[in-house]
Order: C-alpha cells, then sequence, then structure tokens
C-alpha cells in the first residue's frame, strides 16, 4: 500500500476548513486546529486505552494523526468527573492559546466541545460515540450525547 501524503495533508486541510466554519471562527484555521487537538488529547486522557483504540480506528488518517500526537498511553486515566474540570482539562492542552481561544468562558468552551463531538459524527459511528459516552462519568455524557442521535 503506497501511502499518498498530499492526499492527506488536502483532505486535512479540507476538513480544517469545514471544522472552521462550524465552529463560526471565521477562517482562523489555526484556532480551529488548536481546538480540535486540544478537545481530542483530553478526550484520550480520560476514556479507557481500548476504547481510545477503537475510536481512533475509525478516524482518517489526519485526525489519527493528531489524536496520536504526544500519547504515552497510561493504565492510570485522568479522573474527570464534571464539566468545570473537563473544560479545564481541553484548556491545558490548548496551552497558552486557551485564553484566547476559549475566550475566558465555561459556555464558549462547552459550546467548542459539543460542536467538535457532533462534528466527529461525520467520521465516527453512532455505535462508537455511544461506547465513548458509556465510558465517561455522569456529568459528561452530555457532551458527546447531546444532538448526535437525531
Amino acid at each position: 500500500m503506497a501511502l499518498n501524503f498530499n492526499h492527506y495533508a488536502s483532505e486535512g486541510n479540507r476538513f480544517l476548513k469545514e471544522y472552521t466554519k462550524k465552529m463560526n471562527l471565521g477562517e482562523d484555521t489555526a484556532k480551529g486546529g488548536r481546538i480540535m487537538t486540544s478537545v481530542l488529547h483530553a478526550l484520550r486522557d480520560i476514556i479507557p486505552i481500548n476504547e481510545s483504540f477503537q475510536f481512533m480506528a475509525q478516524l482518517p488518517m489526519f485526525l489519527k494523526a493528531i489524536y496520536v500526537h504526544g500519547w504515552r498511553p497510561q493504565s492510570k486515566k485522568i479522573k474527570v468527573k464534571h464539566l468545570p474540570d473537563f473544560i479545564d482539562l481541553v484548556r491545558k492542552h490548548d496551552g497558552a492559546a486557551a485564553v484566547n481561544d476559549f475566550e475566558y468562558s465555561d459556555e464558549v468552551a462547552e459550546r467548542y466541545i459539543k460542536t467538535t463531538f457532533i462534528f466527529l459524527r461525520n467520521y465516527v459511528s453512532l455505535g462508537e460515540l455511544e461506547d465513548i459516552r458509556d465510558s465517561l462519568p455522569k456529568d459528561l455524557k452530555d457532551l458527546v450525547y447531546s444532538n448526535i442521535m437525531f
């Protein structure tokens, strides 16, 4: 199987433009990319490793690369039980840019996170998203499930 990196780059750029538009970020694909990356990295920190592999298996190559970048799988997951804690974890993964990317607002951060999961529905099966939802603490289940079913 020959790898076509130009194809993956083109597909990734197209995805990022669509995602940035869906997030109402204008043409700021850098901001969109940081938000997507921080949400995916926060998710992988809290779901079981086997669930990460099942989730990742459904992602297109360019999203797999984002998901695994810098990942050091560990058996002990970060304990996040409440939405503000997950938002903090997402911001932590965004680093210094979080101040601008999430506008000091938990409401903005929550909207971006929920929109990210809705957008991922284009690539990941409903069954897999339900599995991820089932692995999350009670207070986080709405992040994945709120608008995905319909």
